[in-house]
């Protein structure tokens, strides 16, 4: 007895002191909010105040020492964040994660964005100030790079913490602008869907917007099969892979002093990215003697994308333009290393790069690169078709601008100086919302637009040795969409597209109108609104377009075919105002049947590939609603029965039965049990949480989550076979900014300001988010420093 009372002191004392040393081993590894840190470089103290939110609220004696405040707070909360994505752009995920990233390296490194970041830094003057504030961002992170604790991912990875540099954010921005393209998902399918099906098909896509759906107002005051499959095929995995979201859709809307209850205007704004761990934007709030400016932030960028201070409030949406086109390129009959131009034939320039890959030898490659940029066949190895494709993207081919553009837009102080900053943003293609204290609103289309010939389709794979294919006469900003104090009192985006320009409907992958129907319903019915009913609104859920869908289907459906219990489930169906709530069936049918029927309709002549990468383009979402009005498509026809033709009736009984049965088998037998809350789930994933073991850890969630697809509360996932629909992408933050208030704005991200697993603040808003609740955005001083949970001070050394 005696001994085994002296085994249970020892192993007492072990957990006793595991414990201590647990807890010592935690603390090393959270990010600092208290105490004093000596920062070298700085000029005088300065003070930062961390909300009950982990805000960093920054006071500085200038704007230079606020920057490298933010610099260092920044990556104690997002290194790994900033890590990861300075890496895209030069090929060096494998370096983290091994043989399963090459695929994605090689495809970044290809697109050239570090040859143009090295171009680009080359030129950058260092007296200018966006160059200067930039630099003294980055002393901040490589101060805490060199005294701070290190972040867990380091320790788990084993990689290196280096110090960080303007290339850096380059390759950031550069990757940021790639991600927001659609280019490249659907350009070569839809080439491909044209040369193997044939006009008919393509049309029937209604690969151009109809006449009839919601448009952006602009208002002035003054052919090889094998290579195209296996293209976007290849495009899609090397997206796939990526450790970090894609930038999605969005929302925004600004409202005019004439139609807001307190007569200031109302900016709204809720971005739609690829949902992660840690999420997108960290918030800041820096304030100097001349300057202050509470904003949302990149990882890694110095400067805020949406931000806000007392005199101007500014957003952004995608605008979806088309940005990224493709060539086929001619070969030269007897020389395969050269190719044909309208000047005769020209040699390949090859490319030679090497990736390293982490536990295994370094892979290198070469690819090929026309005048018009690199050949795709080079790249991926699912292509093993002979006709060379390249693909010629804005981005790397004109003047980067783009830190200068955010610098002064982040320090206009009225329109004049805000507006003046956007001409040099030419991509990736913003909607960039705009609101003052003044009472001015504004929405511009910023990207360098090219004049467009109607001859030219650049939906297609385009020819390559013709300069009639060549895209190079680009048209003035002026001309560019905008509406500035527009007469109906609001501007807004949902990546809709917008009214003619330059005499045309330029061409995007826009996606559907039903944000922007919905959007434009509630807005035009009212002219007295409040905050409380703008951040109600940001958080809607009801589609104005899924209802007249369901009914226009159920035209068609042989009730006969259906029993009492599915009788009295379309009754319901039919009855269903377009809301999206958990506990609601109705949309659990809805996309069961909306799905069978696209696969029922394209499946067949497409194939299963490429009927997998038409549901991961924007196009899907457009051509919902006129296919199910077209009763004489094409499409309708099941090609792999030879002896019947179906029509439309035939295809929305067979999915509706087909819907049912799946329901039956994932649900239950009993459709009140078909909530939605059990199928549309939200998984905040880190890229460390892919590990089984570590999931519960690393990842917030899952939770059932109101919303869907295309509603203002833009809750994404893809159609698939699967139980459940997985949500990817959604409001990467939501916020509302009322100028009768300017103190008390509202804001909220997914999960939390920290990506730092150890800190309290790592998934500390998720609750709030997913009841589609707001936290305040504060910028009053007492009330900062009255609340402020923690307080670091940096002393100059």
């Amino acid at each position: 007895m005696k001994y085994f009372k002296r085994i249970l002191r020892i192993l007492l004392l072990l957990l006793i002191v595991l414990g201590i040393v647990g807890y010592f081993v935690v603390r090393s590894l959270k990010p600092d909010y208290d105490g004093e840190i000596e920062f070298p470089g700085i000029e005088e103290e300065v003070s930062v105040y961390f909300d009950e939110y982990g805000i960093p609220h920054i006071y500085a004696g200038s704007e230079e020492d606020a920057i490298r405040a933010l610099g260092y707070v920044h990556a104690q909360d997002r290194l790994w964040q900033m890590e990861l994505l300075r890496r895209i752009a030069k090929g060096r995920l494998s370096e983290v994660f091994g043989r399963d990233l090459v695929s994605t390296d090689k495809f970044f490194l290809s697109l050239g964005i570090d040859v143009a970041t090295q171009k680009t830094v080359s030129q950058l003057d260092p007296e200018d100030m966006s160059v200067i504030m930039a630099n003294n961002y980055l002393s901040g992170i490589n101060r805490f790079i060199e005294n701070g604790p290190t972040p867990i991912e380091f320790y788990l990875t084993g990689v290196k913490k280096t110090p960080f540099s303007l290339e850096d954010v380059h390759n950031i921005i550069g990757y940021m602008a790639f991600s927001f393209a659609m280019g490249h998902k659907t350009d070569p399918l839809l080439t491909d869907i044209n040369n193997t099906l044939g006009s008919e098909y393509l049309s029937d896509l209604g690969i151009t917007v109809a006449p009839g759906t919601e448009w952006i107002q602009n208002y002035h005051p003054q052919q090889d099969k094998e290579t195209l499959v296996a293209m976007v095929s290849a495009v899609h995995q090397a997206m796939k892979n990526l450790p970090v979201p894609s930038f999605i859709g969005s929302n925004s809307w600004v409202i005019a002093p004439d139609k807001t209850k307190n007569g200031k205007v109302i900016l709204a704004n809720d971005p739609h990215i690829g949902f992660s761990q840690p999420s997108v934007w960290y918030e800041a709030h820096l304030i100097g003697p001349d300057y202050e400016k509470y904003g949302y932030h990149l990882a890694g960028v110095p400067y805020p994308l949406l931000a806000h201070d007392r005199n101007l409030a500014y957003g952004l949406t995608m605008f979806e333009n088309d940005d990224l086109n493709f060539y086929y390129e001619e070969l030269h009959p007897k020389d395969s290393n050269q190719y044909r131009t309208e000047d005769g034939y020209r040699t390949f320039e090859v490319i030679n790069r090497k990736i390293m890959v982490k536990d295994s030898s370094e892979v290198s490659f070469s690819y090929k690169k026309s005048k018009n940029g690199p050949i795709l066949n080079d790249i991926a190895d699912q292509i093993k078709g002979q006709t060379p494709v390249s693909v010629h993207w804005i981005y790397t081919r004109y003047e980067n601008k783009l830190l200068e553009a955010l610098y002064r837009m982040s320090h206009g102080k009225n329109i004049e100086d805000f507006s003046a900053a956007l001409p040099d943003i030419h991509a990736p293609g913003l909607n960039i919302m705009y609101g003052d204290a003044e009472g001015n609103i504004a929405w511009w289309a910023t990207a360098k637009l090219y004049d467009i010939p109607d001859s030219l389709n650049t939906k297609l794979i385009m020819d390559g040795s013709s300069n009639k294919s060549m895209l190079m006469n680009y048209l003035d900003f002026e001309q560019n969409p905008q509406a500035v104090n527009p007469p109906w009192n609001y501007v807004y985006s949902a990546n809709n597209q917008p009214d003619s320009i330059a005499g045309q409907l330029y061409p995007g992958y826009y996606l559907p109108e039903n944000r922007a129907r919905r959007i434009v319903q509630l807005l035009e019915a009212k002219d007295s609104w409040n905050n409380e009913e703008v951040a109600e609104m940001v958080t809607d859920v009801v589609s104005a377009v899924n209802p007249g869908i369901t009914r226009l289907l159920m035209l068609s459906v042989e009730k006969d075919s259906l029993n009492e219990t599915e009788a009295g489930v379309l009754d319901q169906l039919y009855q269903w105002d377009g809301s999206y709530e958990v506990d609601q069936n109705e949309p659990s049918i809805y996309h069961r049947w909306i799905y069978y029927i696209l696969k029922n309709t394209f499946e067949d002549e497409l194939g299963q590939e490429r009927f997998s990468q038409l549901l991961k383009t924007h196009l899907i979402k457009r051509l919902i609603a006129p296919m199910m009005a077209d009763k004489e498509s094409i499409w309708w026809d099941d090609v792999s029965t030879k002896d019947q033709k179906e029509t439309h009736a035939d295809i929305i009984n067979r999915s509706l039965r087909l819907a049912f049965d799946s329901l039956y088998k994932d649900l239950g037998t009993d459709p009140n049990q078909w909530d939605w809350g059990k199928l549309h789930i939200l998984e905040h994933k880190h890229p460390i949480g892919e590990i089984a073991a570590l999931r519960s850890f690393f990842n917030p969630g899952p939770f059932p989550i109101d919303g869907s697809r295309e509603v203002i509360n833009n809750m994404a996932f893809q159609y698939d076979s699967i139980k459940t629909y997985p949500v990817f992408s959604g409001p990467s933050t939501r916020r509302v900014i009322d100028f009768s208030n300017i103190e008390n704005g509202w804001s909220i991200l997914p999960t939390g300001q920290s990506g730092n697993p150890f800190s309290d603040h790592y998934e500390d808003q998720a609750e709030l988010y997913n009841k589609g609740e707001y936290r305040k955005m504060m910028m009053n001083k007492e009330e900062i420093v009255g609340s402020s949970k923690s307080l670091l001070i940096f002393r100059p050394l």
